[in-house]
């Protein structure tokens, strides 16, 4: 019985670390709407007429959208170190997170962290 209450409690932190990773991603992509996507996207030669369409809807909430993507990238964060921390005590009989998953929030974190710093340095 323990083992399927602690596979539902980490089931909830997977999901809850990816919702919060994907949120986290789409409202750094709509700070750096603006601004920073428009000359990344231009210097490595692709068209950014489309970006023009989400900025414009984003630029009035861009400090709303900041700060949401900061918490919900920490909190996401605090959830994938709970998730390593499992992974790491969980013995080979024991269900654990897979590493590509892990692998892959630590990457969309690390996306939407960057997204979100060059929003805020280039306005």
């Amino acid at each position: 019985m323990a083992d399927q209450i602690e596979g539902v409690s980490d089931r909830n932190q997977r999901r809850g670390a990816m919702l919060l990773t994907v949120g986290g991603m789409a409202s750094a992509f709509g700070v750096a709407a603006c601004c920073a996507l428009p000359i990344l996207l231009a210097t490595a030669g692709i068209g950014t007429a489309w970006l023009t369409g989400i900025a414009t809807f984003s630029a009035p909430y861009r400090s709303a959208l900041m700060i949401v993507s900061l918490i919900s990238l920490l909190a996401s964060a605090g959830l994938l170190w709970r998730i390593q921390q499992n992974a790491r005590q969980c013995g080979n009989d024991a269900f654990c997170t897979p590493a590509w998953l892990r692998l892959g929030l630590l990457v969309g974190l690390l996306i939407g962290a960057g997204l979100l710093v060059a929003g805020y340095l280039y306005v």
